[in-house]
């Protein structure tokens, strides 16, 4: 009849119709009080109690107009699904007067019908906090930053609700870091937050991330140094926007009293592996992951699948890792889709024995086909989503699993211990596994075993990770409560994963989109879903090197993008080239309900759809160079990971000192020691500047040598990426370069 809920859906960047605008309002603001009524309902009245004693307000009526919750709505299947559940949705409303600080006003909604029925709401309680110098702990350790009473504390009745603080910031420092970031290198002037959340496409207008981190980067040009805020809760940075000197952090407390920063001071790479002592440290993975990897959302069938890995060995384009994505029931994600098997009622794991596949079915026979890609050097990786579906209503194996996963105590709960529904836009009321927990990591590993140890599986796309929205969701019986386990969340997930994997004897190899800080430590990532947009590309570029600035070492996106119609021959040709130079190169495709013609990225189809010859020869020639360059990545890699720069990475790591390098810190980077990088990022170019730094380089198409401090520009025919070698390390790196197809 009547509903209000004071946080809504919390989520992180939008207001519902049902809940208290702001939920924890400050002295002296008003607060907006929302709810949502059936359609039987004529009038509902707020009744309010406070130090001035009992009042009644009218709400005003519902309107559908200017709603902040409206959704963008660009293409894609998903997009729709993102589109209705943002979508507008009416609401009754009311203003309360402002608030007194520290004092505590109860209030509950009354509605009347058309035929005179009333309904009440429980009482709801809101205290006003404030803003003061003291209240908590902050410890502030590695250096004298810290500008001098800026610390304030926002407390409420309940305790410490926020901390903000500043540091200081030289006039020509640059800051860089937050995770992966769409928009820019360099931070500085703008503000943004730090909080997992999934923003399906156009990531850098948006200013959100799938994987953010309270740890920068700030460069200077003779000294540089860092900070990580110790914490999951979620953080905000005013990173001179306000202040031009100073770098303004606020930090969610939630009750906490004290809150610990490190800051960290040498050169960009020392700071960056003092971060990750604290963060955790990424470990090395196998050669093969720096081979091309393919994927299709409707590579659906094994029949599919082994057409079109026919396809790449008949256009002699060499394939490292396959993923496939539509491979389950979509309900369980852990039984092959047509399967036969009976429903262990307890929800325990199956063996490959328990599983009858129809020889008329999607996927005859998994192992073999797994046996048969290793017998063509191609690894295997499945798609997962670390939800329970609830809709439709889940039948057979997925419902013991639902009745297990919350008997057990598997699941992330609410604050009364009922379990979390998802309020994401993706799989809504979904049940959540609360892989904080040992237990729950346990028995959810369990269920995919069989896929590693008896079908051959090799690693796993990790996909989602964002949908634990709630102040106060339980995850890890408690220790870990509302956005702190939302930013945990996705570092346990894939940390899940690779365990699994490790004890089955496989390299840890996962393929996540979401992360935190942790996540340095636990496989490897790609950007999320984007157009195939020159836009999108940029940002990707943009990402790469936030990314690999927190940490990040293997890493890609999906090259010219995801979603959409194909791209045209010059952006996906563009993009290949300069994934063949990042640290995953791969390709994938979103779902379009098998309609046709067939958004597969694969050279051959986009070829096809564009009708310009030039695809084929050019994508071969890219793919063959990614393989013969698999050495150099895989010893950077190493090196990377034993404490040097990231394996991507911006300028400023090697040339903090050099103010030209930051004007194309957006457009270039380095891949490895070896390797300079600058992508042709615009449609149409015949030239393209690049800048080389101080040394000798050597263009790798040509082999000519020339001089740095200064920008060149070189011809940019569509078969060749400005690349330049030092040039001391061009004779081992030569024969790369040499007898491409």
């Amino acid at each position: 009849m009547i509903r209000h809920r004071p946080f809504g859906s919390e989520h992180p960047y939008a207001v519902t119709g049902d809940q208290r605008v702001p939920p924890l309002p400050v002295g002296g603001e008003t607060c907006e009080l929302r709810a949502r009524a059936s359609a039987p309902v004529t009038s509902v009245v707020c009744e309010w109690s406070g130090p001035a004693g009992d009042e009644t307000w009218p709400l005003l009526a519902p309107s559908s107009a200017g709603s902040s919750e409206d959704g963008d709505g660009d293409g894609g299947h998903l997009a729709a699904a993102q589109a209705r559940s943002l979508a507008d949705r009416s609401y009754w409303s009311v203003t309360t007067p402002p608030l007194g600080a520290g004092t505590t006003y109860r209030y509950r909604f009354v509605a009347t019908t058309a035929s005179g029925a009333v309904r009440r709401t429980r009482w709801f309680s809101v205290a006003a906090g404030s803003w003061s110098a003291s209240g908590g702990r902050l410890d502030v350790s590695g250096g004298d930053r810290l500008v001098p009473g800026s610390v304030e504390w926002l407390t409420g009745p309940e305790g410490q609700r926020r901390v903000r603080f500043a540091l200081r910031l030289a006039a020509d420092e640059r800051v860089v870091g937050f995770g992966e970031r769409y928009d820019a290198v360099d931070q500085r002037g703008r503000t943004l937050d730090a909080v997992v959340f999934e923003q399906y496409k156009a990531q850098g207008a948006h200013g959100r991330t799938y994987l953010p981190m309270p740890f920068a980067l700030v460069v200077g040009p003779s000294a540089s140094w860092g900070f990580h805020v110790r914490t999951a809760r979620r953080t905000w940075y005013d990173v001179g926007a306000t202040t031009p000197d100073q770098l303004v952090i606020e930090t969610d407390l939630a009750g906490d009293d004290a809150l610990s920063v490190g800051v960290f001071s040498g050169s960009p790479a020392s700071v960056l592996d003092a971060f990750l002592a604290e963060a955790g440290r990424p470990e090395t993975l196998p050669d093969w992951v720096f081979r091309l990897w393919a994927s299709g959302n409707e590579w659906n069938t094994q029949a599919r699948v082994m057409a079109e890995l026919d396809a790449h060995r008949e256009r002699d384009i060499p394939v490292g890792a396959l993923v496939i994505e539509a491979w389950s029931d979509e309900s369980t994600f852990t039984a092959f889709r047509d399967a036969v098997y009976d429903v262990n009622e307890d929800g325990g794991p199956h063996r490959l024995a328990d599983f009858t596949f129809p020889a008329d079915g999607a996927w005859p026979d998994p192992r073999g086909m797994v046996e048969e890609l290793h017998g063509r050097d191609v690894k295997v990786l499945l798609w997962q989503i670390p939800l329970l579906k609830m809709r439709p209503h889940p039948r057979g194996q997925l419902a013991a699993d639902a009745r297990a996963a919350v008997s057990g105590g598997f699941v992330v709960t609410e604050a009364d211990g009922r379990p979390y529904r998802n309020r994401g836009w993706w799989f809504p009321l979904a049940l959540m596994p609360d892989l904080a927990s040992e237990k729950a990591r346990a028995w959810w590993t369990s269920k995919r075993r069989y896929l590693v140890e008896e079908v051959g599986i090799d690693g796993f796309k990790t996909d989602g990770g964002e949908h634990a929205w709630g102040h106060d969701l339980r995850h890890s019986d408690g220790a870990l409560r509302g956005l702190a386990g939302n930013n945990r969340f996705p570092v346990e997930y894939a940390r899940a994963y690779g365990d699994l994997l490790r004890s089955a004897g496989k390299a840890p190899v996962t393929f996540s989109r979401a992360g935190f800080t942790g996540s340095q430590a636990h496989g490897a990532f790609w950007a999320g879903d984007e157009d195939s947009t020159w836009s999108g590309f940029r940002a990707a570029v943009v990402a790469g090197v936030t990314a690999g600035a927190c940490g990040i070492v293997y890493w890609g996106w999906d090259l010219a993008g995801f979603s959409g119609d194909v791209p045209d021959a010059e952006l996906y040709l563009r993009a290949a080239a300069a994934s063949a130079f990042m640290p995953i190169m791969q390709y994938h495709s979103e779902f379009n309900h098998h309609r046709l013609p067939w958004r597969d990225r694969t050279p051959w189809n986009v070829a096809s759809q564009t009708g310009d010859e030039r695809v084929l020869p050019v994508f071969r020639r890219f793919a063959h160079l990614r393989e013969k360059l698999v050495p150099y990545l895989s010893s950077a890699a190493s090196a990377t990971v034993s404490g040097g720069a990231p394996l991507m990475r911006g300028l400023f790591f090697d040339f903090p000192a050099d103010a030209s390098a930051w004007s194309v810190v957006d457009r270039q980077f380095l891949l490895g020691d070896s390797l300079l990088v600058a992508p042709v990022l615009s449609a149409g170019a015949s030239t393209w500047d690049v800048y080389l730094p101080e040394g000798s380089w050597v263009d790798v198409w040509t082999g000519a040598v020339l001089s740095g401090g200064r920008t060149v520009t070189r011809p940019v025919p569509i078969d060749e990426i400005p690349v330049y070698c030092r040039a001391s390390a061009w004779p081992a790196l030569r024969p790369a370069f040499e007898d491409l197809p």
